[in-house]
């Protein structure tokens, strides 16, 4: 859409019913769309924010591996990992005297501790990290 310069609705309508949408799904985002933006109060405007970033302490540099660090990033990022189960997760690795923490040990801490912290239903995301298809989470 950034490419394209929009003047009003129909112009907007007319490009999605080309590129193969149908006009009862349009309706449906456009009813949305502006249900969100009059109830700012909206419970999925909470599941919009940006998640915060996250440096990693020297010490936790040292306990973690580069791609542990950017798997528990990439998940907070796409929200699916919370910040607390985050920090349980890095935790368990810096008090974890054999060393450094590899992908596979940060994945196993992550499923379980996803497990632990079950408020919700987090079954299709662990599945999702145990077959490395975080693509699918949101399919």
């Amino acid at each position: 859409m950034d490419e394209h310069n929009f003047s009003n609705e129909r112009q907007i309508v007319e490009e999605l019913l080309g590129a193969g949408f149908k006009e009862e799904e349009i309706n449906e985002a456009f009813t949305w769309m502006e249900g969100i933006t009059l109830n700012p109060s909206h419970p999925l405007l909470k599941q919009l924010k940006k998640p915060q970033l996250r440096v990693f302490t020297p010490q936790e540099q040292k306990k973690l591996s580069i791609e542990a660090r950017g798997f528990l990033t990439d998940l907070r990022m796409r929200g699916i990992l919370p910040s607390d189960v985050e920090e349980e997760i890095i935790l368990k690795a810096c008090l974890d005297e054999e060393g450094k923490s590899n992908l596979e040990e940060i994945k196993s801490l992550t499923v379980l501790a996803l497990f632990a912290s079950i408020q919700h239903d987090h079954t299709r995301e662990i599945n999702c990290i145990i077959e490395d298809k975080l693509d699918k989470l949101y399919h």
